[in-house]
């Protein structure tokens, strides 16, 4: 049976999170998203990330407190997630991470949409793992892993 529509790419990823103002300003000062749309009613603040977009949900507002205990060591709301990195330098990006602040993990080549390639993960500020990739590696077969 095919399917009636074609996956574009990640629209948004939400993340619940225990503050708002701390993950703000990681996702904006030390990644580069920029403010989209808030909604405190709810608990709801939106990120503009490239052409996707991060939610970040209060755990203490309306959404969060739906979705029962608010992330920590023993309970996170994913393993990661990645974001694709226009202009890739690492050795660039490294040292404003470390400018930053920003608690840095691994580096290597990891198989992504686009194909193998360069990526680094960083932690935010209540540990989610945010990865950024490079581009393809050249002879990289998209839709093959290695």
């Amino acid at each position: 049976m095919s399917v009636p529509f074609r996956l574009r790419q990640l629209d948004h990823v939400v993340l619940r999170v225990r503050d708002v103002a701390a993950m703000r300003r990681f996702y904006c000062d030390v990644l580069g998203c920029t403010a989209e749309l808030d909604q405190p009613g709810i608990g709801l603040y939106q990120l503009r990330a490239g052409e996707a977009l991060i939610d970040l949900v209060d755990v203490e507002g309306k959404l969060g407190r739906q979705g029962g205990a608010s992330p920590g060591k023993e309970a996170r709301n994913m393993d990661h997630f990645c974001l694709s990195v226009e202009g890739y330098d690492e050795a660039c990006i490294l040292e404003h991470l470390a400018r930053c602040g920003a608690r840095i993990g691994e580096t290597g080549s990891r198989y992504g949409a686009q194909g193998e390639g360069p990526s680094i993960y960083v932690f935010d500020p209540e540990d989610n793992i945010v990865e950024l990739k490079g581009p393809p590696i050249a002879g990289s077969r998209i839709g093959t892993p290695k």
